[in-house]
């Protein structure tokens, strides 16, 4: 929600349907606070490096929220095109919507950066989503920020993050597993993750995780700072 409006569908409570993301009416602004952006215009080197976090949690609802730095590559995902998820790894466990037909769609370009394994029966996939798309973007902001990039500037982003465990109640057309879904919603660093992707350089986000709105156990919450540390790995091949 933002000012009361729904700006993204996320997965359905049960935990047995797909996993989702997809972009509403309500997502239509960015949420960048003018008094940190010193701050954000580099790496920070720790948690709440220059009160980021104590003024992010103006705009958040009350509740529980896990703060995680972490640094990633993006590379930006157009949906029903090549590495999308919807269209790829989520075939293979759920297979198409029988109603509908074809893939589930998130309404909205997104990043891709990080996936590993969890355990031989789930695998954790990360995500980034804007809340405009990149064409909203201002195209001479980007290519500053590529400038700065190239010259060694890890700026960061910040973003209110939810993370997913959803697994199919029945078998699957080829391959079942527990899927993670870390998807980190953008409220700064729009124009970052596209300069980053662009780059092919790192940018840095601080995710403020809400415990109360994830489809996770919070001993699965807990265990995401271990799980980040781990090496990215390729796509998981089916079994």
């Amino acid at each position: 929600m933002v000012d009361d409006e729904p700006a993204f569908e996320l997965s359905f409570y049960c935990g047995t349907c797909p996993f989702l993301f997809r972009r509403l009416e309500g997502a239509k602004e960015k949420l960048s606070l003018q008094g940190v952006q010193a701050q954000l215009g580099g790496a920070l080197h720790e948690l709440d490096d220059g009160g980021v976090i104590d003024a992010y949690a103006t705009l958040l609802p009350e509740g529980e929220y896990l703060p995680l730095l972490l640094s990633v590559k993006p590379r930006l995902v157009v949906p029903g095109e090549e590495d999308d998820y919807f269209g790829g790894e989520q075939i293979t466990t759920w297979g198409i919507d029988q109603f509908w037909g074809f893939p589930k769609c998130p309404d909205t370009p997104y990043y891709r950066t990080f996936e590993t394994v969890v355990d031989t029966d789930a695998h954790l996939y990360e995500f980034v989503v804007p809340m405009v798309p990149p064409v909203w973007n201002e195209r001479e902001r980007v290519k500053q920020y590529i400038t700065l990039m190239e010259q060694g500037t890890v700026p960061t982003a910040v973003a209110v993050s939810t993370l997913d465990v959803c697994e199919p109640a029945v078998g699957a057309p080829v391959d079942h597993y527990q899927h993670w879904g870390l998807t980190h919603f953008l409220l700064d660093g729009h124009h970052k993750l596209e300069a980053a992707a662009t780059a092919s350089r790192p940018v840095q986000i601080l995710s403020l995780l809400t415990l109360g709105e994830s489809l996770a156990a919070r001993e699965d919450c807990a265990r995401l700072p271990r799980l980040r540390a781990q090496p990215s790995a390729a796509r998981i091949p089916p079994r």
